[in-house]
């Protein structure tokens, strides 16, 4: 598949969660950085997709420790949590 439409299918994935929280955390944080990923970094986000909600937010903010398969430079940015818009 194409970057663009890899890139796409990513966006759509990381908006459509279940919980309009996961939508803006998981969402909000493609938004910001997908745009610019390797072809690793997108496999690492594929990746973090098929985890559940709870544990990605949980990740996150800090609630639980990121196993070793996660942990790294995306999941330090998606910790900064400043990639959320709270206006919508």
């Amino acid at each position: 598949m194409d970057r663009e439409t890899r890139l796409k299918r990513l966006q759509f994935r990381a908006w459509h969660r279940g919980t309009r929280e996961a939508d803006f955390l998981i969402g909000g944080f493609f938004d910001r950085y997908g745009q610019d990923w390797s072809e690793k970094e997108m496999d690492w986000f594929e990746k973090l997709l098929a985890e559940e909600d709870v544990d990605v937010m949980a990740w996150a903010i800090g609630t639980l420790p990121v196993p070793e398969a996660f942990d790294g430079p995306q999941m330090d940015a998606m910790q900064q949590l400043d990639y959320i818009d709270a206006t919508k």
